[in-house]
């Protein structure tokens, strides 16, 4: 949140200065898209929506079965507790050896849940950044068309910069204004 903050302050910041300097012939023109708006709008982006909820259904039913695996195991493990507790307070169980296999195994099944537990954490997370890989992929042609036709729209209209609303990123820039090369001269 913080680094769009600073590279959307930057570009105000730049085009303020573009705009004030003396060196500024033309008028310049900024405009913005909201890109949310125009990929909700493309009958692409419906499909890929579709191909990711099935995708996240998918992960959503194995993440179910595995916490229902484990929520399982949790029930075996509280009844073998109150059973080796009540056998122990019984005193049907009193040999060191007993209570030390008691221990034993449920201190396994300690251990599974956790294993479990853990697998499944990590099981979450890896779903996550999947989807969030897949739903760039899925997009990225997308994405690359709206911004070809933003670059279209920018030249004709003669709109020198084009930021995206949703993002707060530039999506276009005109090249007469890049200064990029000659901060790179003063730096050496």
């Amino acid at each position: 949140m913080k680094t769009l903050f600073v590279k959307t302050l930057a570009i105000f910041l730049f085009i303020i200065t573009i705009l004030f300097s003396n060196n500024a012939n033309a008028q310049i023109k900024v405009g913005y898209v909201d890109s949310e708006i125009i990929l909700k709008q493309l009958p692409e982006s419906e499909k890929i929506k579709t191909e990711l909820e099935a995708l996240q259904k998918l992960y959503l039913d194995t993440i179910q079965t595995r916490e229902n695996e484990l929520k399982e195991k949790a029930e075996i493990f509280k009844t073998k507790y109150e059973e080796a507790q009540q056998l122990v307070s019984s005193g049907t169980v009193t040999s060191e050896e007993e209570i030390k296999k008691l221990e034993e195994e449920l201190g396994n099944l300690q251990n599974e849940i956790r294993d479990l537990d853990e697998g499944l954490v990590l099981f979450k997370q890896k779903v996550q950044n999947e989807l969030i890989q897949k739903q760039s992929e899925l997009f990225k042609p997308i994405k690359e068309k709206v911004t070809k036709v933003i670059e279209e729209v920018a030249k004709k209209m003669k709109i020198n910069f084009v930021f995206d609303k949703a993002d707060g990123i530039l999506i276009y820039g005109d090249k007469e204004f890049d200064i990029t090369f000659k901060v790179l001269d003063q730096l050496k």
